[in-house]
Order: structure tokens, then C-alpha cells, then sequence
């Protein structure tokens, strides 16, 4: 059962933490960086920590969420966390929900499962899952995991999972278990997370025209199931800078590798050094536009109460540093933000 709608209360903003790194950093280095960035987004008023989930993506070095969540959960005192997103389909749900479950107990019931269906041909070829499943293994999934967090013995005889007469070994604290947020980029997809998720996880790069259009047909497919999400989270990249006039070019180039890291798993890595046009369909600058919040204070304030008037959003959850862009500048950006939505 979902809970009340959140639409006349104040906006929230998270942390989406960057955990990749690019070949040849120091990761041990990178650790009390990752401390630091927690620790001033929770005296900053972040109400939110999230973590990134991909597996093989080297050269590109990534940790593991689940464990580095964990570790900083003493620094995220108060805030919600999780991933956004754990690939499901990849995974055993019954693992996935007794992980969830201890989550929700160390964080003494603050754990939300972002989960996703993916779409790395590499990782669904190296967990031996065909990409074709992928839908159908994430909603029985969900629907088993659902049953797995009442608490009770649970029987499933589903197409991909078998449970017989078994109960988790860790009852969520949470009634209910943890809230599932379900990320989805596609109508259907769209439709999908108001049918069985808690909210929706709109993506980080999504113009805020399509993720308009998609929230028409989010709404009316809650009203048509009758469903109240918890909220309406937004993922975003966001800079924010001393200088409106300097914000992108203090950022541009961390934030270009990152998108030319995701364009070269779509490319299959064919070309050594990719072109704008090849990578993003248009030069950078002008593919950053309504998909990235960049700028000073008063453009950033201006630029979340445009995204929260035409989409109705209440929940900004902000990926502030990329591979590349120093402590320093991030650390200002964290502060800023949270100045923002004080």
C-alpha cells in the first residue's frame, strides 16, 4: 500500500554519488573523498544517498554499491539510501531482498530499492541472462520480493524463481519492507512503474520535454490503478558554481567523459575518440541543455522551480561529480546545493 501523495510539501534533495573513477586513480585515495562529500551533504540538509550499480566496466573503476553503502551509512545518519539502481534482472530476488531487508535494518528502516531492468548487453552476457527476459524476470522479481518482505513463509513457483514454504532471515524493520522505486525510460516502462512501484525513477539524462511527456502518462496510469506513489523523485547531473558565466566550463569536460563513457557502451567502443555528433547526436554544449542543471545559485534555484512547476517533481536527487571534476569544486557544489533548498 502506497502512502499518502507528498505534493504539498517542501522539495528534498539527494545525493547521487559519483563512485567511478577513471583508469589509473587511486581508489583508497578516493575513499575519505567519498566520506567528506556524505558527510557535508548530511550537515548541508540532503535528505538522500544514492549509489550508481554497473558491473564489468573497466577501464572505468567502479566499487560495489551495496558494500560501499554500508560503509557510509554511519556518515548518512538520518538520510534516506539506496541504489539507483540495482539491475534486477541480473540478480536473485531472494538475494536482493535479504539484502534490502539488512539494509533497511542497518539504516533503521531508511532503505528504498531503486531497481532497474538495465540494458549492458556485456553484463546480462556475463551473468548468463538472456536481454530478452530481462522484463519478465524483473516483474516476477518484484512480485516475489513484495511477498518476501511481509515477514511470512512464502511459496512461489514462478518461470525463473522457486521459493517453497520459506521466510526471509532478516525481517525488514519496515512494515511492508523497503519501498521499490522503479527506473524506467520508455512508455511502457512508465506505465510499469506506476502499476508495481513505489515511485518512479526518472533518469538523469532525460530531457525535462520527454520526461513531460512521460509524466502525463505516468499520472494517468496511477489514476487509472487507483495508486498514490510516495513521491516523484527526479534524478539529475548538477553543478554549482561561484559564476552562472563560468559553471559549464568548470564542468565540462568530467561531465563529457562520463556521457562519452555511456555512449561508447552503446557504440561498442568502435572508435578511439568518438565525435560529439557520433557520441550524442550534437555538440555537447547543446546536448547538456534541458537535460543538466548547470549554472550559479540564482539560475540553479530558477532552473529546480522550473522542473518542479512542469513536472510536479518533490524529490532532486543530484549526481554533483564525475570522473575528473576535483574535491574542491564538488565540495562547493554540495554546499550550494544545500543552501538552495535550505
Amino acid at each position: 500500500m502506497l502512502g499518502p501523495a507528498r505534493e504539498d510539501e517542501s522539495m528534498k534533495v539527494g545525493l547521487f554519488l559519483n563512485t567511478q573513477f577513471p583508469e589509473g586513480d587511486s581508489l583508497p585515495a578516493r575513499l575519505p573523498e567519498l566520506v567528506a562529500q556524505v558527510r557535508l551533504a548530511r550537515q548541508s540538509g540532503f535528505a538522500s544517498l544514492w549509489f550508481p550499480d554497473h558491473y564489468i566496466i573497466g577501464p572505468v573503476q567502479m566499487p560495489q554499491p551495496m558494500p560501499l553503502l554500508a560503509w557510509l551509512l554511519r556518515e548518512a545518519e538520518g538520510m534516506v539510501v539506496g541504489p539507483n539502481i540495482r539491475i534486477l534482472p541480473l540478480l536473485n530476488p531472494v538475494m536482493v531482498a535479504e539484502e534490502a531487508a539488512t539494509l533497511d535494518l542497518l539504516s533503521g528502516g531508511r532503505y528504498v530499492l531503486g531497481v532497474g531492468l538495465g540494458y549492458r548487453e556485456a553484463e546480462f552476457t556475463a551473468f548468463d541472462i538472456p536481454l530478452s527476459e530481462r522484463a519478465a524476470r524483473f516483474g516476477e522479481s518484484i512480485g516475489l520480493m513484495r511477498k518476501l518482505f511481509t515477514g511470512q513463509p512464502v511459496t512461489h513457483a514462478g518461470k525463473f524463481y522457486t521459493v517453497r514454504d520459506a521466510a526471509l532471515s532478516c525481517p525488514p524493520v519496515r512494515p511492508g519492507g523497503p519501498p521499490i522505486y522503479v527506473a524506467a525510460t520508455v512508455e511502457a516502462a512508465v506505465k510499469r512503474a506506476a502499476r508495481i512501484g513505489d515511485a518512479w525513477l526518472i533518469v538523469n539524462a532525460a530531457t525535462i520535454e520527454s520526461v513531460s511527456a512521460q509524466m502525463a502518462v505516468y499520472r494517468a496510469a496511477l489514476a487509472e490503478t487507483g495508486r498514490t506513489p510516495l513521491e516523484y523523485p527526479i534524478a539529475r547531473e548538477c553543478y554549482v558554481g561561484e559564476s552562472h558565466a563560468t559553471a559549464f566550463e568548470e564542468c565540462r569536460e568530467a561531465l563529457r567523459y562520463k556521457y562519452a563513457a555511456y555512449a561508447a557502451w552503446g557504440l561498442g567502443g568502435g572508435q578511439a575518440a568518438p565525435t560529439d555528433e557520433a557520441m550524442f547526436g550534437m555538440p555537447f554544449a547543446q546536448f547538456v541543455k534541458n537535460r543538466f542543471i548547470i549554472g550559479d545559485k540564482v539560475s540553479v534555484k530558477e532552473e529546480v522551480a522550473r522542473y518542479r512547476e512542469t513536472l510536479g517533481v518533490d524529490h532532486f536527487i543530484m549526481r554533483v561529480q564525475w570522473p575528473g571534476l576535483s574535491q574542491e569544486k564538488t565540495l562547493g557544489s554540495i554546499r550550494r546545493l544545500g543552501e538552495i533548498f535550505a
